[in-house]
């Protein structure tokens, strides 16, 4: 009896023709080669592996992780510049993109009008090289920004930028027709400036990237609207005042009202613009 038993336990008990010596380092059943899985330690059945498996708790997709509240990942910065992409792919869509251009583009003339387009022209862009670089800007910078401020603050920071880069064409140049995010990302490079020098940090390289930039734009033919980039980069650095005197959490109501007060001060620029 006890010699039919030894015999019947060297063999595998999912193939009982095939003789094994090799155990399930986890139920300690025989198995055969082909059943073997390799383990950290020994190796494990197909059952064994099995039920490893169901124990492991799922992982979801980053896609869906980087949407919960949390999550270190610069969503904003991305949705952003997704829909700067997507709107470029609009406007050069036959018969499409002259709406897009039409309603989108902001004209100062037809500001009492179209005053949306003061903040939809910060997603239009004019060409290749222009999308290529006002994305890239906001690649390199945004997700530094939105870790530091958190995906709200970022965002308000971002589109009360770009209002302020077309309040400052409205009273600089009324007569032009703008678009493309540049306002908005001057005015981030405005506000870590500011912060950056608050807290202490080396930001003459970035004061060079500002001045460089801001020069180009008052260099002739190159249709660069020098307006806008002014005045995306004094509401930046106004948010971001706001944002570093207020950082405690007892001040988050009042950075809410200086905020408002600063999108406050432009509407009432906007106003005055437009009746002049």
């Amino acid at each position: 009896m006890s010699d039919s038993a030894g015999r019947s336990s060297n063999y595998c008990y999912r193939h009982p023709d095939r003789q094994s010596f090799i155990l399930c380092q986890r139920c300690g059943r025989t198995i055969c080669p082909q059943c073997q899985t390799q383990a950290a330690v020994g190796v494990q059945c197909p059952e064994c592996v099995k039920e490893g498996r169901a124990s492991i708790p799922r992982r979801k997709p980053a896609i869906v992780t980087a949407f919960r509240p949390g999550s270190s990942q610069p969503v904003v910065t991305y949705t952003l510049i997704a829909l700067c992409v997507i709107v470029f792919i609009l406007q050069n869509i036959p018969g499409v993109g002259n709406y897009v251009n039409a309603f989108g583009a902001y004209r100062p003339v037809y500001t009492a009008i179209l005053p949306w387009t003061m903040i939809t022209s910060v997603f239009l862009h004019g060409s290749i090289i222009h999308i290529l670089l006002n994305m890239y800007s906001l690649f390199i910078f945004g997700p530094i920004m939105e870790r530091l401020l958190g995906r709200g603050r970022f965002l308000a920071l971002y589109l009360i930028s770009g209002f302020g880069g077309s309040v400052a064409v409205l009273l600089l140049a009324p007569a032009s027709a703008v678009y493309g995010a540049s306002g908005a990302i001057f005015g981030l490079l405005g506000a870590f400036f500011v912060i950056q020098r608050r807290l202490g940090g080396n930001n003459i390289q970035l004061l060079i990237v500002i001045a460089l930039n801001l020069v180009i734009g008052f260099l002739p033919n190159l249709n660069i609207s020098w307006q806008a980039h002014v005045g995306g980069l004094v509401a930046g650095s106004a948010v971001a005042f706001v944002y570093l005197r207020t950082r405690h959490p007892s001040q988050r109501m009042l950075q809410l009202l200086l905020v408002g007060g600063v999108v406050a001060a432009l509407l009432a620029l906007t106003v005055v613009g437009v009746l002049v």
